[in-house]
């Protein structure tokens, strides 16, 4: 089907649906995976270091940064992850001092990225983990609009094949056995990450609250907010003083999502399946210019072995004949050799005579 012809029937079904359906969204069940784990950073424990960032690069292979781990001054200017860059410390100053804290994928419970993704490029995994997986993403970076923490990074500079980068909590690794825990939790020399189950590290972060109530805000920020996420922070200044947002409620979005989404027309609904079907047709689009390739690859093999198919058989009809020329020469120059020789032998019998 031509793309034409087949925007033409969406949007035929588009008009049909919304003279009298609306979108019904599913209610809301989810209450997070019981065995998931996390990672608990205390901001009071952290000496911004690097030493996490230089563990993440390390493990999860990627290109070295501009200044070197060992370089503190990047802590002067607030920063964010990149595409490059799954883990950044920034410093903050304060009522208290400085503060420093570790920002990367906070991996919610009920992540936004991937509940607006309509070819589930991300995954929330049973771990606690968010994934990605570039081989179905089709780059409109609604994960990037819709995540409330400012996380997941687009590979602008990629014009082939760019994906979205974000930490994973070094899932791969892990479930390969390669690590134990995230690079950047074994790579920490003060303790301020603590890798473990969630609601262990819930109860953690809760005792240390009740052995030090001066040193601590009274409250895990990530226990609630969002509808939870898997990475949880305990810091003694005021959450919002050291980059966190305190303005995003403990709903997650798909039960932000679910009563408005039963009032919405179809049409809306239907821009997945659009925006699916472009992607399929641009997926049929490769699949036929690389059948076309190899079809053509294949060809001109063909034409490659049939053209020294007929060199080598001209090849051998030459030397065939330069070798029955050569037999002729070597024949008529023994034959004048003999009779060069036999008229000798005949005149010295005339002469003897």
């Amino acid at each position: 089907m031509k793309r034409r012809q087949f925007l033409g029937l969406l949007g035929a079904a588009g008009i049909t649906a919304t003279l009298g359906t609306n979108a019904q969204a599913s209610t809301h069940t989810f209450n997070g995976y019981p065995e998931a784990k996390g990672v608990l950073f205390d901001a009071s424990r952290c000496i911004g270091c690097r030493k996490c960032e230089a563990g993440c690069n390390k493990v999860n292979k990627l290109p070295a940064p501009d200044k070197p781990f060992e370089d503190l001054t990047v802590l002067n200017k607030e920063r964010r992850t990149d595409e490059k860059t799954y883990t950044v410390v920034n410093k903050y100053q304060g009522e208290k001092g400085t503060v420093f804290r570790k920002a990367q994928c906070n991996h919610c419970m009920e992540p936004a990225c991937a509940s607006v993704c309509f070819v589930r490029a991300f995954t929330k995994n049973p771990d606690g983990s968010v994934t990605y997986d570039p081989t179905v993403c089709v780059g409109c970076r609604y994960c990037m609009v819709a995540c409330p923490f400012s996380i997941p990074a687009y590979e602008y500079n990629d014009p082939l094949t760019p994906r979205v980068r974000k930490c994973t909590m070094c899932h791969d690794q892990i479930q390969k056995g390669e690590l134990t825990m995230p690079g950047c939790v074994g790579a920490c020399p003060k303790e301020a990450l603590v890798y473990g189950k969630r609601t262990d590290l819930i109860e953690i972060a809760r005792a240390r609250i009740l052995k030090n109530p001066g040193r601590y805000v009274d409250h895990i920020y990530g226990e609630k907010e969002m509808g939870g996420t898997n990475w949880l922070y305990l810091s003694g200044a005021p959450f919002k003083d050291i980059g966190l947002r305190e303005d995003l409620g403990e709903k997650s979005v798909p039960e932000i999502t679910s009563g408005p989404l039963s009032v919405v027309p179809m049409v809306a609904a239907l821009w997945p399946a659009l925006l699916g079907g472009v992607w399929a047709i641009n997926k049929r689009k490769e699949k036929v210019a690389e059948e076309e390739q190899k079809a053509a690859v294949k060809a001109a093999k063909i034409a490659t072995k049939a053209d020294a198919d007929a060199k080598l058989a001209k090849a051998m009809e030459n030397a065939e004949r330069d070798k029955n020329q050569a037999i002729e020469r070597e024949v008529k120059r023994a034959l004048e050799e003999a009779a060069a020789a036999k008229k000798d032998t005949d005149d010295n019998d005339g002469e003897g005579a």
